[in-house]
């Protein structure tokens, strides 16, 4: 290897995620995370190894490198392994390609136009039936039948690190006649992954369940905070507003789903079976260990949960499917989440409601506080990877710091 990745890093040789990364003498550009390091692709570029505009390199966002094609883009992911390996390569005795991710600011790496949620685990689905409806109507009547989702707030979406304030709103106190105004009081993270997609469609076509993935580019993870009082009020009839749109954090690297292939697996029996637009053959689900951690302000994190994508009832071919089925059209970059993900146990739950369930099981911190919901000063980080025979490949990490409300 022309530079050295540490034993268990997220991005070792086998992943190759891209992202937009700047330093203090040039500006935002794209590149690639290799071990603790960024290989400047824009850098690359100037050696002339590439056959495409690499103009498209320099840009703040990747939209325009994703739109190339996965026949480009999948290259310059094969070429960077090889150039990697080889001590003779363009790379080689070249260490100003290399920045270290410590000395490097990194930025959303996508603009994402659309944003679309969907509702996808049926463990998170019929907890919080249980809860709001009890158990004899956990699930809705269509949830079975369609991957439930609704259009949220891209604007919102924000990088890694930002920190950001609890959101204000209407809430309905308990036993309440009318509702009072001020900051949320029941702040939740929720533990998601993204799937950003890398071509367009025209409006009016839709999207075969065995041509999405042609369409999906590469996956992230997702914060998708929720203001659980705030969201308890509003959602009827429409469903989520301001309980939702307040911000999202997604992770920098967006991981290939080409460096994904080694790790699916089958998901879960869909009964009772679905609609042929939705049915599909072979493995569409991925096995990839989710973590959430909550780290109180001066004090040492506690691991609330321990999940995994595979877990997901709805697959991401099926939601992409189903997102285009009316003729709605989608553009390179938008980014679709998967809904909270929960597993089959307590300790795999993928929000602070199911976790606490309701504020009724509050859980203790290393500290010794007690947590219902997050409270200000808390970070809460997500973490994700992969790992089969010897390859690992991870998301690293999505984290932000709560602060008061303004």
């Amino acid at each position: 290897m022309i530079i050295n990745v540490p034993e268990n890093s997220d991005f070792s040789i086998h992943n190759i995620p891209f992202g937009i990364f700047s330093t203090a003498d040039r500006s935002p550009r794209a590149g690639v995370a290799i071990g603790e390091h960024i290989l400047d692709l824009a850098a690359v570029a100037e050696l002339d190894v590439f056959d495409f505009n690499t103009a498209i390199l320099e840009k703040e966002v990747l939209n325009d490198f994703i739109a190339l094609g996965k026949s480009i883009t999948n290259k310059v992911r094969r070429d960077i392994q090889h150039w990697l390996q080889d001590e003779n390569s363009v790379l080689a005795d070249k260490p100003e390609l290399f920045v270290l991710q410590s000395e490097a600011q990194i930025h959303m790496p996508v603009y994402i136009g659309d944003y679309t949620d969907f509702y996808s685990s049926i463990e998170h689905a019929t907890n919080v039936g249980i809860m709001f409806r009890g158990p004899e109507n956990a699930l809705m009547p269509n949830w079975k039948h369609i991957p439930v989702g609704y259009h949220g707030r891209a604007s919102s979406i924000v990088a890694s690190g930002l920190p950001m304030h609890r959101p204000k709103g209407q809430t309905l106190p308990k036993d309440a006649e009318a509702p009072i105004y001020g900051p949320c009081q029941r702040l939740d993270f929720e533990l998601e992954m993204g799937f950003i997609t890398g071509k367009n469609t025209n409006l009016g076509e839709s999207i075969a369940t065995e041509d999405a993935e042609d369409y999906i580019f590469g996956m992230v993870l997702l914060n998708d905070w929720s203001a659980r009082d705030i969201q308890k009020w509003e959602y009827v009839p429409l469903g989520p507003f301001l309980a939702k749109n307040f911000a999202s954090h997604i992770s920098p690297w967006i991981v290939t789903l080409e460096a994904l292939e080694p790790f699916r697996v089958s998901g879960p029996k869909q009964e009772p079976k679905v609609l042929p637009y939705l049915a599909y053959e072979g493995n569409k689900n991925y096995d990839i260990k989710l973590q959430v951690g909550i780290q109180p302000e001066g004090a040492e994190e506690q691991v609330v949960c321990n999940s995994n994508f595979k877990y997901m009832y709805w697959n991401m071919a099926q939601q992409l499917a189903h997102h285009t089925v009316n003729g709605c059209n989608i553009n390179v970059g938008d980014l679709y989440g998967s809904g909270t993900i929960s597993g089959k146990d307590e300790n795999s739950y993928g929000s602070m409601l199911e976790l606490a369930w309701m504020g009724t099981k509050p859980l203790k911190m290393k500290d010794g506080s007690e947590r219902k919901f997050i409270n200000d000063g808390d970070t809460v980080i997500i973490r994700g990877h992969s790992e089969k025979d010897g390859k690992r490949v991870g998301f690293g990490e999505v984290s932000a710091k709560v602060l008061p409300a303004k």
